[in-house]
């Protein structure tokens, strides 16, 4: 007598074990639940894109303070030099236009051109 009690009982928890299991199984594999998997991915493969990033802008700045170091680009500037000067081109003004379209030749042998 206990021991179908026992087995009765093993079933019964093992049926509730496996129809959870299946349950929680069948609502990850939803269209929704799997959207929301996907949008996290994709947020943590963003934080870690930032992250690289950041880490190689860091060891650029530190690689360029390196070889400014080494090239004595950082170096006091000796007074005796002359001073370096920087001109800055203005362009022509161009003519109030809305619209200014680039044109091809009319007689252009390439095929490409309109693709």
């Amino acid at each position: 007598m206990f021991r179908r009690t026992f087995w009765f009982t093993a079933g019964a928890a093992a049926g509730v074990w496996a129809t959870t299991k299946v349950n929680r199984k069948l609502k990850q594999l939803t269209p929704e639940s799997l959207a929301a998997q996907a949008a996290d991915k994709a947020i943590e493969a963003g934080h870690k894109l930032k992250d690289f990033a950041l880490d190689v802008r860091e060891g650029m700045v530190r690689r360029e303070a390196e070889l400014g170091g080494a090239l004595g680009l950082e170096a006091p500037v000796d007074p005796d030099l002359p001073v370096q000067r920087h001109f800055a081109v203005e362009a022509a003004e161009q003519p109030a236009t809305t619209h200014t379209y680039r044109k091809f030749p009319y007689n252009s042998n390439n095929r490409n051109e309109d693709h």
